[in-house]
Parts: structure tokens; C-alpha cells; sequence
């Protein structure tokens, strides 16, 4: 029997969009199936309405601390509805690009509906039957519930919840600290609400300088953290009480941020034979399932859950499975950005792995925000650039704590891809006055240390003096 579809797509987050235009592009018969609503967690849940989020509180921060700049004003007040329709208005906004009618004029055929499987071949898309060559399920992830004692009784949101609020609440207690519950909990507090973070660490996965930036930032901005992990949860009136190490939080909206994990369920995966656990479908590195046509991608495959992570690797699947060849759907150069003030952008290796993985040949260079023009111009001089290179000079990982550091990064992701060395950075003239250029300005006293030191850079200074 001939397939109806050369490739069906279940889940049109970032990485079934990804995949049904690349596919579409490839003169493909493509059928894209969702069955809530395109866009998925970034549009809808995730990254569109935070950043949207944040920009209103900045703009609350950035009247509330005016007069600093020498302008005086009224403190602001927030309405909390608007700032609601205004996230909302951001969303459509975004929507408009990904809905059925925009996408079915690119060739694809949208199909809103739950998908299961019926075998190997053939998936019930809502009422429909669907039969197809070859698959890609990017179903994403979805919030995870820490086993929290008498979590289950009292009133909590998730991300997925968050958004709609209309409500700014005076206490606010945020369990969980990492970029979601991070980013969420500065927002609300420059909105005014008095937040409380409950988490062992800030921001784990950053390097320890970066973490420690931005809980001084948080200190400074009336940000608490109760350090230690939630242990039980209760009601007692109309608050919401959350204890920790022996500490009780109290307060009136509580946001549970304590990770997520992927969507398989109701996928009936096992009709079509793929091997799946709660942790996610295992993968090949072309991004196969056990079942060789039917592939996975993103978020539901476990690994890192960020937007542009699952994008690339759906690119990567479809490329799998409808060009000749194979690429591979994993790589070391990922990089992510957590959107507090400042920002907190890392890419590569970290210089504790680095450090493991080449021993002594590491060098290591830190420049202060403090240091670079344009930051000190916009009163953004928090944070500092680390790079982490061999001692051959190759760049092998950097942090950025700075304003705008997710477009900083993004010259070291090049470099760590591509094998340059700091003096590739260093020789690059960057445009002045920018954040950018402190990234030439570390990269310039590096390459400049790493040459005048040892015997050959006593050489050249000798040389230098005969010939001046």
C-alpha cells in the first residue's frame, strides 16, 4: 500500500514546525498533528509570553528606579490585567506565522487532533487515519510535580498557568531555581510582588561566578532565597504555606518550577513497537527509535529542553529520513540563555569540565562589565565574560552574565564550533560601543598574555626594545 504521507509529524511545538517546513521544503507530503494548539510550550507556555513577562516588569523596574537618570516621576502602577492582555497580544502576535492556514500554505497539511498508533505505520489523528512512510514525534514536555508532602491540596500553578494570571499577588513564593523559576520570580518582584525562591542552588548549571551574580542581583532587588528543598506544603487560611530545612514560606501564589519531562503518554506507542520509558524515547544518533522509520526529536527524547535545541534536532531528523546520508541529531555546542537582568548565556564546557577533561592545559580569562563602555553608558555594569580555552588558545567554553548576553554569545558559539582561537576574537574588529566589544577586549588581553609569556615572550620584548 502506498503511504498517504511520506513523513507524519505528531506535535507542532518548535521542533514539529521546524520539521514540517524542512520537510515541506523537500517537495515532501507532509502532515503536521497537534492536539492542543500550534506553537506549542514556546508560543503558548514558555518563551513568548516570559520574555513578554519580563519586558513589562523592566519597564516598571526602570520607572521605579528613574530617578537615579535624574527623571522624577510617580511610582508606577501596575494593572496587572493589562500586563496580562499584553502578553497575550505578544502571543497572537507570534501565532499568526504558525497558524493552520499560514502553515497549509506552505504544504503542509495540519491535523488538530490526538495522535496514537495504530501500528508502524498508521496513526488515528483525532477521527482521522493517518498512514505514512516514515514519522517524527516532537510531542515536547510537559511541567514535573516534586514530590512535595500535601502538594496535591493545596492551590499551585505551573508555566503553563502562570501567564493567565491577572492577579499580582502581595507574597509570592516560587518553588525551584532554575532559569523558568529564575526568570519568573525577578519578574514578579519588579511587578512588586514580595517573592520568595525556595531552592537548593540558583540557576545549578551555571558556573559558580555566574550563579553567585545573579543572586547578589537578587538580594539587592528584595529577592529572597530559602535555600534547601520544599519538603511539605499546606493551607493555613488564605495563605499558602511551604516549609524547607526548617523554615516555613508563607504567601499567596505559590509556582512550582521544578523541571518537566517528556510527553509520551497516550501515544499507544507500544502498538507500533517503540521502546519508551518516563525518561523519554531512547534515540540513535541519526535521532531513530528501535523502529527505524519512526524517529524522535526534541524535548520527549530527555535530553536538553531548550526551543532551539529541539528545532535543530528536528531538522536533523527529517534530514534523516528524507535525504540520503545521515547527520548526526546530538552535538556538544549547545548553547542556553536564561533571561533574568542580566541575562546568564553559556556555551561549550564549563571551566570545571574542562578542567577534568584536559587537565593543566587550560587557560581561563575573566572580564568585568564593569570594564566595557557601553555598559557603564546604560548603568548595566553587573556580570563579566568568562572564556575558557586550551592552552593552544581554542575556545572551548564561555559564560556571559551581562544585558543582552544571549546576542553576545552567540560569536563564541561560532567559535567553539568552528575551532577558532582567541586571537581569531582578538583580530575581529567588533563595533564600538557595544556589549560585543568586550568580548574583543577580553579576547585581545588574552591573546596578549598567552604571547608575551615564557621564554618566547621574553624573546619579543627584547626584540621590541632593539627595535624602538
Amino acid at each position: 500500500m502506498n503511504p498517504e504521507y511520506e513523513m507524519a509529524i505528531i506535535g507542532a511545538g518548535s521542533g514539529g514546525l521546524t520539521a514540517a517546513s524542512f520537510a515541506a521544503r523537500l517537495g515532501a507530503r507532509v502532515a503536521l498533528v497537534e492536539k492542543a494548539r500550534i506553537g506549542g510550550d514556546c508560543t503558548w507556555t514558555g518563551c513568548v509570553p516570559s520574555k513578554a513577562l519580563l519586558k513589562a516588569a523592566k519597564v516598571a523596574h526602570e520607572v521605579r528606579t528613574a530617578a537615579q537618570y535624574g527623571i522624577r516621576g510617580q511610582a508606577p502602577e501596575v494593572a496587572m490585567h493589562q500586563v496580562r492582555e499584553y502578553v497575550r497580544t505578544a502571543i497572537q502576535k507570534v501565532y499568526q506565522f504558525e497558524s493552520p492556514e499560514e502553515l497549509h500554505k506552505q504544504g503542509i497539511e495540519v491535523i488538530l487532533g490526538p495522535a496514537r498508533f495504530i501500528d508502524e505505520h498508521t496513526i488515528a489523528a483525532g477521527e482521522l487515519t493517518v498512514n505514512a512512510k516514515s514519522f517524527l514525534i516532537t510531542t515536547g514536555a510537559r511541567p514535573a510535580t516534586p514530590a512535595i508532602d500535601g502538594i496535591g491540596g493545596v492551590p499551585f500553578v505551573t508555566y503553563e498557568q502562570i501567564f493567565d494570571n491577572d492577579r499580582l499577588p502581595e507574597r509570592m513564593i516560587v518553588v525551584g531555581g532554575g532559569p523558568v523559576g529564575a526568570e519568573i520570580a525577578q519578574a514578579y518582584r519588579r511587578l512588586g510582588s514580595q517573592v520568595t525562591v525556595v531552592a537548593r542552588t540558583l540557576l545549578p548549571k551555571e558556573e559558580p561566578e555566574a550563579r553567585a551574580c545573579i543572586e547578589e542581583v537578587f538580594e539587592r532587588e528584595g529577592i529572597q532565597i530559602a535555600r534547601g528543598r520544599a519538603s511539605s506544603a499546606r493551607r493555613d487560611g488564605e495563605e499558602i504555606v511551604v516549609a524547607t530545612d526548617g523554615r516555613e514560606v508563607r504567601g499567596d501564589l505559590l509556582l512550582v518550577a521544578s523541571g518537566r519531562k517528556p510527553n509520551v503518554g497516550g501515544l499507544d506507542l507500544e502498538k507500533a513497537g517503540v521502546s519508551h520509558s518516563a525518561k523519554g524515547i531512547p534515540v540513535d544518533d541519526q535521532l531513530r527509535t528501535n523502529v527505524k522509520h519512526i524517529y524522535a526529536a526534541g524535548d520527549v527524547v530527555g535530553g536538553h529542553q531548550f526551543t532551539h535545541f529541539a528545532g535543530w534536532q528536528a531538522f536533523q531528523a527529517v534530514r534523516n529520513a528524507l535525504l540520503p546520508g545521515h547527520a548526526s541529531g546530538f552535538t556538544d555546542v549547545v548553547p542556553w540563555v536564561t533571561f533574568t537582568d542580566p541575562e546568564v548565556a553559556h556555551v561549550g564546557l564549563t571551566e570545571e569540565a574542562a578542567r577534568a577533561k584536559f587537565g593543566d592545559r587550560v587557560k581561563v580569562c575573566r572580564w568585568e562589565m564593569s570594564h566595557t563602555d557601553r555598559a557603564i553608558c546604560e548603568n548595566d555594569a553587573a556580570g563579566f565574560i568568562k572564556l575558557v580555552a586550551k592552552d593552544d588558545g581554542t575556545v572551548t567554553g564561555a559564560t556571559i552574565v551581562a544585558a543582552r548576553a544571549g546576542e553576545a554569545i552567540t560569536e563564541l558559539i561560532l567559535a567553539i564550533r568552528h575551532n577558532w582561537k582567541v586571537t581569531d576574537l582578538a583580530g575581529a574588529i567588533h563595533a564600538y560601543p557595544t556589549y560585543s566589544t568586550a568580548v574583543q577586549q577580553m579576547a585581545a588581553d588574552m591573546a596578549i598574555e598567552n604571547l608575551l609569556s615564557g621564554p618566547s615572550g621574553r624573546i619579543l620584548l627584547g626584540l621590541s626594545k632593539i627595535i624602538r
